[in-house]
C-alpha cells in the first residue's frame, strides 16, 4: 500500500479513507489531536488556512475548527467526541456552520501499525445517501490529499526534531 489517498464509497452513506503514513500511531495521533500539529497541516487546499482549533480531548468534550481563504471565505465545523483510544481509534461527530452537508455525520479514525508505519483509516457516515454524494462531488478529496501531504511534513519535522 502506498501513501496514496484512498477514498471509496461504502454502502449508501459511507466514505472509507485510507492513507499510510511514515510515522507511529502515537505521533499520528498526537497530529489529528493538538491543535498547534492540527494547525500546520490541516488547511485543506492550498490558499486556506486553520484559523481556530478549539480541541477539549475528552468523550463529550467538543472541537470546533474554522479555515478562511486568502479572499475572505470562511468554512467551519464542529462535534463532540463519543470515543478516545489512544493511539487506536478516535470517534468523533461533525456539522459544518450552515448545515451544507445535510445533517450531523459521524466520522471514526482508526491508527494501526503498518510495517513501521501507521495505516490511518477514516470512516465517516454520513446523515443520509444525498449528503454522502454530495460530499463526494465537493472537492473533499483534493483537500484531503493536499492536507494529508502537508501532514507527511509535520510528522517528518517531528520525528527530526525528537531525534535531536
Amino acid at each position: 500500500m502506498s501513501n496514496r489517498l484512498e477514498l471509496v464509497a461504502n454502502g449508501d452513506r459511507e466514505i472509507i479513507m485510507t492513507r499510510i503514513f511514515d510515522a507511529s500511531p502515537d505521533l499520528v495521533f498526537d497530529a489529528l489531536t493538538i491543535p498547534a500539529l492540527l494547525q500546520r497541516w490541516l488547511k485543506g487546499p492550498d490558499g486556506w488556512s486553520l484559523e481556530t482549533c478549539d480541541i477539549d480531548l475528552r468523550v463529550g468534550g467538543a472541537y470546533r475548527y474554522v479555515w478562511k481563504n486568502e479572499d475572505g471565505g470562511e468554512l467551519a465545523m464542529g462535534g463532540t467526541y463519543r470515543e478516545i483510544t489512544r493511539p487506536e481509534r478516535i470517534s468523533q461527530t461533525e456539522m459544518f456552520d450552515g448545515n451544507w452537508t445535510g445533517g450531523e455525520a459521524i466520522s471514526t479514525a482508526t491508527l494501526e501499525p503498518f510495517g513501521g508505519r501507521t495505516r490511518l483509516t477514516t470512516t465517516v457516515l454520513y446523515a443520509s445517501p444525498e449528503s454522502r454524494d454530495g460530499a463526494i462531488q465537493s472537492n473533499m478529496e483534493a483537500g484531503i490529499t493536499a492536507s494529508y501531504a502537508r501532514l507527511d511534513s509535520v510528522l517528518a519535522d517531528e520525528q527530526q526534531e525528537t531525534a535531536r
